[in-house]
C-alpha cells in the first residue's frame, strides 16, 4: 500500500454510509420497522433498505474503490466515476424511500418515486459494477475472484429490486407481481449472502493479512470457500426463479442453498484461523480484536440458523437471525474495519508524502484505542442483547438496544474523526514540514 494511490471519495462514502447507519438506527428507536410492523410491511422495507443500501453497500462500496485496486495492483479504471456514482446512489435510496413511505400511507400518495428510485439505483450500481468489474478482470485471483462473485450477486440483486420496485406500482406485469410474491428471499439472499458476505469475505482476506502481517491464504482453500458460497447464491438465484416459474420446488432450492451457504461460512472460518494462527504481529489491536467479535457473530448466525431449522421455527424467528447476521457479523466487521481503514489512509495522505524526509508517527499512534474500545463493546453487547429480545418478543426491549447500539456508533465516530483530524498525535510528529491535516469528507491529494 505504501506508494499506492488513494481514492479521492472512499471518506465520502463512509460519512454518507455512516449517516444512514445513524438514520436505521433511530428508526428502530422510535419503533418504526418491524417488530412494532410486519416483516415485509413498507415501515419494515424503509428500515431494511436504508441498512442494506445506505449503510452496509456504501460503506463497502466505498473501501471496494480504495483496496480493489490494491488487490489486483492496477489503478481503478476510472476514479472519476466514483462520485457520480454515489450522488446516484444517495438520490435513488431517497426516492426509493419515499416511494415505501407513500406505500404505507405515511406520506401522501407517489408510487412514481419507486421505479424512479430503483432506475437511479441500478444507474449507480451499474457505474459501480463496471468500474470494479473492469479493475478486478485484471487479474482475477485470490480475493479479487470474491469481488468478481460479489459484484455478479450486485447485479440481481439490483434486478430483483428493479422488478419489486415497479411491481409496487403496479407496472411489472403478471410476471413482475409472481416474482412479487415468490421472489423475496432470493432477492434477499443475493444482497446479504451474495454482495455483502461473499464480498466482505473477500476484502477481509487482503485487510487481516495485511494489518496482521500474515502470509495469504491458500489460494486452494480460498478457492473451496468461494466456490460454496458461489454456489449457494448461483442456486438460489437461478434455481428460485425456475421454482418459482414452475410454481414448484421453492422450498428445496432454499434448502440446497442454506447447506453450501453453511459450508462456506465454516471454509471462511477454517480460512480466517489460519490467517490468525500464522500472523507475525502476535499482539493484536484494537480493529483486529473487534473482528473477532463479528466472526463469532459469523458463527452464532450460523448456529442459530441451525437451531431454528432443526425446530421448524426459522420463519418465525427470521428477523432475529437477519438482525445477527446484519449487525453482528456485517455491520461489525465493517466498522472494525473502519476504524483501521481511516486510520490508515489518513496515514498515507499525510505523511506518505514526507516519508524518508521528515519524522513520522506510527499509524496505530493516531488511534487512542483504549478509549474506542469502550464503544466497540457497548455495540456488540447491544447487538447479542438485541437479537434475544427479537427471540422472547420484546419490542420494547430491542429499542433500547438499539439506543444503546446508537450510543456505541457515536462514540466509534467520534473516534473516527479525531483520527482523521489526527487529535490524538502529539507534537512534533503531528505535522512534519510538508504535511497538511487531511479534509475530512475526502482525500487532498
Amino acid at each position: 500500500m505504501i506508494g499506492a494511490s488513494i481514492s479521492r471519495w472512499t471518506m465520502s462514502y463512509f460519512a454518507a454510509a455512516l449517516a444512514w447507519l445513524f438514520v436505521a438506527l433511530a428508526l428502530m428507536v422510535v419503533g418504526i420497522g418491524y417488530p412494532a410492523a410486519d416483516i415485509l410491511s413498507p415501515d419494515t422495507l424503509v428500515l431494511v433498505h436504508a441498512v442494506s443500501i445506505g449503510w452496509l453497500s456504501l460503506a463497502m462500496c466505498g473501501a471496494l474503490f480504495q483496496f480493489v485496486p490494491v488487490l489486483v495492483a492496477r489503478p481503478l479504471f476510472s476514479e472519476k466515476w466514483a462520485l457520480p456514482a454515489l450522488g446516484l446512489l444517495t438520490a435513488g435510496l431517497i426516492f426509493m424511500l419515499g416511494g415505501f413511505l407513500s406505500l404505507g400511507g405515511r406520506v401522501p400518495p407517489a408510487l412514481w418515486l419507486l421505479p424512479l428510485g430503483a432506475a437511479l439505483l441500478v444507474g449507480g450500481i451499474g457505474l459501480v459494477v463496471v468500474d470494479l468489474g473492469l479493475t478486478a478482470c485484471l487479474r482475477p485471483t485470490g480475493p479479487a475472484r470474491f469481488v468478481l462473485v460479489g459484484l455478479a450477486s450486485l447485479c440481481a440483486t439490483a434486478a430483483f429490486g428493479a422488478v419489486f420496485a415497479f411491481a409496487l406500482a403496479g407496472c411489472a406485469g403478471s410476471v413482475g407481481d409472481l416474482l412479487l410474491a415468490n421472489g423475496i428471499p432470493l432477492h434477499a439472499i443475493a444482497g446479504l449472502g451474495g454482495w455483502l458476505t461473499l464480498t466482505a469475505m473477500g476484502v477481509s482476506y487482503r485487510l487481516l493479512a495485511m494489518f496482521m502481517l500474515a502470509p495469504d491464504t491458500d489460494d486452494r482453500q480460498s478457492r473451496q470457500t468461494l466456490a460454496a458460497g458461489a454456489l449457494a447464491v448461483a442456486v438460489t438465484v437461478a434455481g428460485g426463479a425456475l421454482a418459482i416459474g414452475l410454481a414448484a420446488g421453492l422450498y428445496i432450492v432454499l434448502s440446497v442453498a442454506g447447506i453450501l451457504g453453511l459450508a462456506s461460512a465454516g471454509l471462511y472460518g477454517r480460512d480466517i484461523a489460519g490467517i490468525f494462527s500464522n500472523r507475525k504481529r502476535r499482539q493484536l489491536e484494537l480493529n483486529m480484536r473487534m473482528a473477532t467479535l463479528s466472526f463469532a457473530s459469523l458463527a452464532g448466525t450460523a448456529l442459530l440458523g441451525i437451531a431454528l431449522v432443526s425446530v421448524g421455527a426459522f420463519a418465525t424467528h427470521v428477523g432475529a437471525f437477519t438482525f445477527l447476521a446484519v449487525f453482528g457479523w456485517l455491520s461489525g466487521l465493517v466498522l472494525a474495519k473502519l476504524y483501521k481503514i481511516v486510520a490508515f489512509l489518513t496515514w498515507l495522505e499525510t505523511y506518505g508524502p514526507v516519508m524518508g524526509r521528515a519524522a513520522t508517527p506510527r499509524v496505530q499512534d493516531l488511534a487512542a484505542e483504549g478509549r474506542a474500545t469502550k464503544w466497540f463493546v457497548i455495540y456488540y453487547v447491544a447487538v447479542w442483547v438485541g437479537t434475544v429480545t427479537l427471540m422472547v418478543g420484546e419490542p420494547n426491549a430491542l429499542r433500547m438496544a438499539a439506543a444503546a447500539m446508537a450510543v456505541g456508533v457515536a462514540g466509534i465516530v467520534h473516534e473516527i474523526i479525531r483520527i482523521r483530524r489526527l487529535a490524538d498525535v502529539a507534537s512534533p510528529l503531528r505535522l512534519p514540514g510538508g504535511a497538511v491535516v487531511p479534509h475530512l469528507l475526502f482525500a487532498r491529494h
